[in-house]
């Protein structure tokens, strides 16, 4: 068993983490996003891709360049592109008991909203089984990977670094967990990258290696299974 002992705070990314990436979720925000700036900025369908990919590597999200480029409100963004189809998530009776079982307290730690979090969720049945949920708005707008936002999260919640643990599905953003001693776990998958989506954005392979990821998993419900945690 993986040593987890030392773990008092469970920080978990939402999309394509505490799911499965092969459900897609994500390609259907992504569409939404060039769908909004295609209507609120008048671009043709190529355009508005290339500006959105743009916005994504040089803010960290697509959502920060449009509000300080264009002044886009970020409700407005946040409430359009999460209104997606989520019947592809299935409650997950397994990932229940297994984020039930761990000591501590657990957190969402997300670029998305509240709102999407919780709707997400509620899909998995794991609700109830979080301290918190810290999206974009808490972060001040300021994105993962963005250090200062891990800090922030960290902060706001008195989570000690070296006792806690962060999964994630894009091994860009536990870079600033691992500087800053969490212990830190990829969660891959097969799934089909979007085409045009920046290379060191997409969700990790299987066979991704990095040395700021201590564990990588295709299995978050698994590999929760296989840990031997303090209690």
């Amino acid at each position: 068993m993986t040593d987890f002992r030392h773990v008092e705070s469970w920080v978990f990314d939402l999309d394509n983490t505490l799911y499965p990436a092969d459900c897609n979720l994500f390609r259907q925000i992504d569409a939404r996003m060039t769908e909004f700036i295609r209507n609120r900025l008048g671009l043709a369908h190529d355009d508005a891709r290339k500006l959105q990919k743009d916005y994504y590597v040089r803010y960290g999200t697509t959502m920060s360049g449009l509000m300080r480029e264009h002044g886009v409100a970020p409700d407005d963004f946040l409430d359009f592109v999460h209104d997606i189809d989520l019947s592809p998530v299935d409650r997950n009776e397994a990932l229940v008991d297994r984020l039930k079982a761990l000591p501590g307290k657990r957190y969402i730690f997300t670029n998305g909203s509240v709102e999407h979090a919780e709707r997400v969720m509620g899909r998995l049945g794991v609700g109830e089984l979080f301290s918190e949920i810290f999206d974009i708005r808490a972060a001040e707008f300021l994105p993962k990977p963005h250090r200062e936002t891990y800090e922030r999260f960290l902060g706001a919640h008195a989570i000690a670094p070296k006792a806690s643990a962060m999964f994630e599905d894009i091994a860009d953003n536990l870079e600033a967990a691992h500087a800053l001693g969490m212990t830190t776990v990829l969660v891959s998958s097969n799934a089909q990258w979007i085409s045009d989506e920046p290379s060191h954005k997409r969700p990790a392979r299987p066979d991704d290696r990095h040395a700021h990821v201590h564990h990588v998993t295709e299995d978050l419900t698994g590999f929760l299974g296989l840990i031997e945690t303090a209690a």
